[in-house]
């Protein structure tokens, strides 16, 4: 492992352990979802604005007026994102909204099928299909210990959505290539800012201090920082490892909602999880079954004719 690819896993793998533990300081600043999203925001925009502005992204010409429309749309769709799978970690647990959440793959093929054209696989079905399955069993686990009441199955269906409108905003930032990504970043926070702005109330303000550095990490740490090892990360890893890597990030999520609210999961919950990733690392890494060749044809070419063989002993 060269020194690009060793820095560029360790940036990958930090960028998973933060991004792991978002669900711990949305539900610690005890702040409503929409006041927890209206706030990373307006903390991640300065800490992407600096971001931006030491990296020279900020000059005019940067965004043409369709990029920038385009990059609004994500905004939107990422805002939207965010306030679903907040709203799902009170109700279905951090660990089961992240595994859940898991299902973007999914959804983005389904939607660059739809809109871009491109063909799904064979493979990819079965993928889905066992992704499908687990979400069944973990529906299923409705009723068990902690997945008792209505609320985990409403957090089921946020995490969902959560993850349609993230596989939304990745179409859209298809059309956005040679854009930096540090300036999208940058233009979906200040999206989300603005439209969250007029519902935000002045009296719902955090009081404690804890309130505060729960947001503002939310906003400098897991939206800045993050943003920043994660590009940089993808710029120097092959796409296989990257995909590999990302799996940090539940695993991450799984032990920080066990060890900070003391959730354990119940066995076909950890089915579901267990299928749902199992699944998703198979459709990112291009996992399947070669086609078995027949045996005849395979000792027929490698058993040499009479004529061959004479010409090999010469």
């Amino acid at each position: 492992m060269n020194d690009s690819v060793r820095r560029g896993s360790l940036e990958m793998i930090a960028a998973m352990l933060i991004s792991g533990t978002i669900g711990w300081f949305v539900l610690v600043s005890g702040q409503a979802v929409i006041d927890v999203v209206f706030w990373r925001c307006v903390f991640g925009s300065l800490a992407l604005g600096m971001i931006c502005a030491a990296l020279g992204h900020l000059k005019w010409g940067v965004l043409t007026r369709a990029a920038l429309g385009w990059a609004v749309l994500s905004g939107v769709a990422i805002v939207g994102n965010w306030l679903l799978l907040f709203a799902a970690y009170s109700r279905a647990s951090i660990a089961i909204a992240t595994a859940v959440y898991n299902l973007q793959p999914f959804l983005l093929l389904g939607l660059a099928a739809l809109f871009l054209g491109e063909q799904i696989t064979a493979a990819k079905l079965t993928w889905l299909a066992i992704a499908f399955a687990g979400v069944l069993a973990i529906v299923a686990a409705h009723g068990q210990g902690q997945a008792q009441g209505d609320d985990y199955l409403l957090g089921i269906a946020l995490a969902l959505g959560a993850a349609s409108l993230y596989a939304l905003a990745a179409v859209v930032i298809k059309r956005l290539r040679g854009t930096p990504p540090h300036v999208i970043a940058l233009v979906q926070v200040l999206t989300g800012a603005v439209l969250l702005a007029p519902w935000v109330m002045p009296v719902s303000l955090p009081q404690a201090s804890g309130q505060w550095a729960s947001l503002v990490t939310l906003g400098l740490v897991h939206t800045g920082v993050m943003y920043v090892l994660l590009y940089s990360a993808i710029q120097r890893l092959p796409t296989a490892l990257t995909g590999a890597l990302t799996f940090v990030y539940p695993v991450a999520a799984i032990l920080v909602d066990w060890a900070a609210f003391g959730h354990r999961l119940g066995a076909l919950q950890w089915l579901g999880v267990g299928l749902i990733l199992l699944a998703a690392a198979g459709m990112q890494q291009g996992w399947w079954f070669a086609a078995a060749k027949p045996l005849r044809s395979t000792v027929e070419r490698s058993t040499p004719t009479k004529r061959q063989g004479c010409r090999q002993s010469r």
